[in-house]
């Protein structure tokens, strides 16, 4: 019986071939919409996750703080308050995995013919727990060549491309203003961070190498900031709380007064990055998800008149024995076919589309099964309760006045 009513369904679809088609657009539409709007979101909300990631994990940034001058109030950062014991401090806090004092700066590096201006941080080992960052090369420096201010570097990629292109670096010596510098390592690739820059364009080399030989300080031992990690999620609220209390017995300032430094929670401001992206990509399936609400109105305007028009033909199957479910279920099954058939070429066309879109645009998009399953089951159901109404009303009609009707 199914068999028939499914033939009877395509055989009246296909004598309206042109507003079949139409109907089904207006499904073809609304998850192509849907699809290609969800990539298009949770391509931008991984590329958010992969600059989080890069970052490293559960991460503290303790900056130097402003100070008074002459009644003159100094930005953060103006007086270096922070030195490398306090990092040395903060990493024997309980709870915190390790920390790193950091000295950045710019500088010109120099190889053969080549040269490259880039960003030099000094730091110690640390750096690389502290940053997630391991190498794709070569090896780290070590804890005596941080005592000994050693003339050594680790590499960013993108420094490496641009200074020896193919060419190994690892052992060879570049000169950075002017002095020289065994490479020993290349870090690995980590890509643009949340501000867009590009993390590998830089140089790190020992902290006592950036202070003594190659930026200089007028404070000894003094550092630009410290990046602190903490063991996990759970602990970084008293970990801040560890470090402020810490660092304010050290500079010994007294109840009441300003600290002389500033912690910054990085995963809190990651996280709302993150959320950011995550309510952008659900504003972007929500706004394409109108196209379906639009197309499942369509199915319901056409199988009203499709019931119009077969009037006659509903009033002699109910007089020759065809009860109202068989009714139902005929035109029933026309909404379910036009909106699964919609939603499969829909799904070709969101999936197309988001393809498209990375190629041309070269735009990250993510197509996940979800998406596309959430996308066609959705649009389905929209098609089928829209159809729903035109196939109770023809089911409901008298055999009678559908047989007078003219």
């Amino acid at each position: 019986m199914i068999g028939d009513m499914l033939h009877e369904a395509w055989s009246a679809m296909g004598a309206n071939r042109t507003r079949t088609f139409l109907t089904m657009l207006g499904m073809v539409i609304g998850v192509g919409a849907v699809i290609l709007m969800l990539a298009i979101g949770q391509g931008a909300q991984k590329r958010v996750e992969d600059s989080i990631a890069s970052m490293g994990s559960n991460l503290f940034i303790i900056l130097s703080g402003s100070v008074t001058t002459g009644g003159v109030r100094l930005g953060g950062g103006a007086t270096p308050t922070l030195n490398a014991a306090d990092a040395q401090a903060i990493s024997e806090l309980s709870s915190v995995s390790a920390a790193a004092p950091m000295v950045p700066g710019s500088a010109q590096l120099v190889y053969g013919p080549n040269n490259w201006g880039t960003q030099v941080t000094g730091t110690t080992p640390s750096f690389l727990t502290v940053r997630d960052w391991g190498l794709s090369a070569g090896f780290p420096f070590a804890d005596s060549d941080v005592r000994s201010a050693t003339q050594v570097v680790l590499l960013g990629q993108t420094v490496v491309q641009n200074l020896f292109g193919d060419e190994d670096p690892i052992g060879k010596t570049i000169r950075i203003n002017n002095s020289p510098y065994t490479i020993l390592g290349v870090l690995a690739k980590k890509g643009q961070s949340l501000d867009g820059r590009d993390q590998d364009d830089t140089a790190v080399v020992p902290v006592t190498t950036a202070q003594r030989k190659l930026f200089g300080t007028r404070f000894g031992g003094s550092v630009r900031f410290i990046m602190a990690q903490a063991d996990s999620d759970d602990a970084m609220p008293r970990v801040e709380i560890a470090i402020n209390e810490l660092l304010r017995q050290r500079h010994r300032i007294r109840e009441g007064a300003e600290d002389d430094f500033t912690v910054r929670n990085m995963t809190a401001m990651a996280d709302t990055a993150a959320e950011t992206a995550q309510v952008m990509s659900l504003m972007l399936g929500a706004i394409a998800s109108i196209s379906l609400l639009v197309g499942g109105i369509g199915i319901m305007n056409i199988m009203l008149v499709s019931v119009t028009e077969r009037t006659r033909e509903i009033g002699i199957r109910m007089a020759i024995g065809a009860r109202g479910n068989d009714i139902l279920l005929q035109f029933l099954l026309e909404a379910i076919i036009i909106s699964v058939i919609g939603c499969f070429v829909g799904v070709l066309v969101g999936v197309g589309g988001a393809l498209a879109v990375e190629l041309l645009a070269g735009m990250t998009v993510l197509i996940t099964p979800i998406s596309i399953i959430t996308a066609f089951a959705v649009a389905a159901a929209v098609g089928i309760f829209f159809g729903w109404y035109p196939a109770r009303k023809a089911a409901g009609m008298r055999p009678i006045d559908a047989l007078r009707y003219q």
